[in-house]
């Protein structure tokens, strides 16, 4: 992904980007399919889930779940250019393709969503020291996370894929709403380039989340799966 900067949570900066890149057919930030179907498999429900591709640029991720069986698929980005060229490309899949800000998920219901997916749209609202982050990067993180609580199913999960580490993530991230858990995703290709899964999974609601701050986990093997 690019430096990080404050344009990068805007939509016209990648209505730029995609007029510029108009070419560029596909492009899958923080790995691709190829490197990241084995843990999504692990990690999918049954194949009736309904899914949300948050952020989904022009990403083969939604083909890539339609094609392993998961056909409930809703894929939303805040750019139309690329909403219009993606719904273009992949008109034959009979899959959910809206314009959408995920910091402002108006046009879905409560607690309709099974399964969220987050890969490097997250990442787009960073910017200046991760150490202590601008007023304005913590209100479009929680702004966010609680638009994804929101259409979360009670006992869904979100799964967000991304570089950044656990250390300056687990305190934004952390909610009554969900457990939360890390797992450590090893690049066997590159070999020294850790990304991360951060696994979010709502409570249901007869459970009790007033220690929702407490049961945060880290995993070191190579699967990263305790």
């Amino acid at each position: 992904m690019e430096k990080d900067s404050d344009e990068l949570a805007f939509a016209d900066y990648w209505n730029h980007r995609y007029v510029e890149k108009e070419g560029e057919d596909t492009y899958d930030w923080f790995r691709d399919w190829e490197q990241l179907g084995a843990w999504f498999k692990d990690h999918l429900s049954r194949p009736q889930a309904n899914i949300l591709h948050l952020g989904c640029g022009n990403s083969t991720l939604t083909a890539d779940l339609h094609a392993l069986g998961f056909t409930h698929l809703t894929s939303i980005d805040f750019s139309d250019v690329v909403i219009k060229s993606m719904e273009t490309k992949y008109k034959d899949l009979n899959t959910v393709w809206k314009v959408m800000d995920v910091r402002q998920m108006d046009g879905l219901f409560d607690d309709s969503f099974d399964i969220a997916i987050d890969k490097a749209t997250m990442d787009s609202m960073f910017h200046g020291s991760m150490w202590d982050p601008p007023d304005d990067v913590r209100e479009n993180i929680e702004r966010y996370l609680g638009e994804v609580v929101r259409v979360l199913v009670p006992g869904g999960t979100f799964l967000y894929i991304t570089y950044r580490q656990p250390h300056f993530l687990k305190p934004l991230l952390a909610r009554k709403d969900w457990n939360l858990s890390v797992e450590t995703l090893p690049d066997r290709q590159r070999g020294v380039f850790e990304y991360f899964a951060y696994v979010m999974k709502k409570f249901d609601v007869e459970e009790d989340s007033e220690d929702a701050s407490e049961p945060v986990t880290d995993s070191g093997s190579e699967t990263g799966k305790e």
